[in-house]
């Protein structure tokens, strides 16, 4: 839907190997931002722009470019803060259970995506708390959010970002999405009830 409000321009990039509209990746971002539908759809668009943009503007990036999948090395902030905030999110909903109404992507993925500098330390407050919960539940499950959390932290450079610009926050829905779908295949190897289908359905966004 997005590629045809775009129109011919649109159109014209997947034609010619031009770049994309940039208002494309404006106009995903924003929605993602509005509803916190983080979607592989709309995941893929935010790939494709960024990826055109680099093939264009450099001529050796096949290092560079955004991956199809989680990619543990990347060093990207934006990309890193996407991957932080799913861990974050995961954590809340191994503590909370049922118990959720709205999840911090409900409540927080814009501000997050944006001003990562003003949310993020909350955020891990409120996730202590949580931790405190799984270590006595969960133990080993407390053990690899924490080695999750701080993988993605050790990777960030110093302080957490004021404001990440629009290709950056394309970078972060990715990194979410990614990191969501690699807990979520996680999930599914080691338990395949209907409950576990339902919260990767309801976790991933509409597909």
């Amino acid at each position: 839907s997005f590629m045809r409000r775009e129109g011919r321009p649109g159109e014209r990039a997947i034609l010619t190997g031009r770049r994309y509209p940039q208002s494309l990746l404006t106009n995903v971002v924003m929605r993602m931002r509005s509803d916190g539908d983080i979607s592989g759809v709309r995941a893929a668009l935010c790939k494709a722009v960024l990826n055109r943009d680099l093939r264009l503007s450099h001529s050796n990036v096949s290092d560079k470019e955004v991956p199809v999948s989680l990619d543990v090395h990347s060093t990207h902030s934006g990309y890193l803060l996407g991957r932080l905030f799913a861990v974050l999110e995961g954590a809340q909903r191994l503590a909370l259970g049922g118990q959720v109404n709205a999840t911090i992507r409900d409540r927080y993925y814009g501000s997050a995506s944006a001003t990562p500098a003003l949310v993020f330390p909350v955020l891990l407050r409120n996730t202590q708390n949580h931790m405190s919960r799984i270590r006595k539940d969960k133990p080993g499950a407390a053990i690899n959010i924490e080695r999750d959390i701080q993988e993605v932290i050790d990777k960030l450079p110093g302080e957490f970002p004021k404001h990440l610009g629009m290709q950056d926050q394309g970078r972060f829905a990715i990194g979410y999405y990614h990191q969501a779908q690699a807990r979520f295949q996680k999930a599914n190897k080691t338990d395949s009830t209907p409950n576990d289908n339902n919260d990767h359905n309801d976790q991933g966004g509409a597909q």
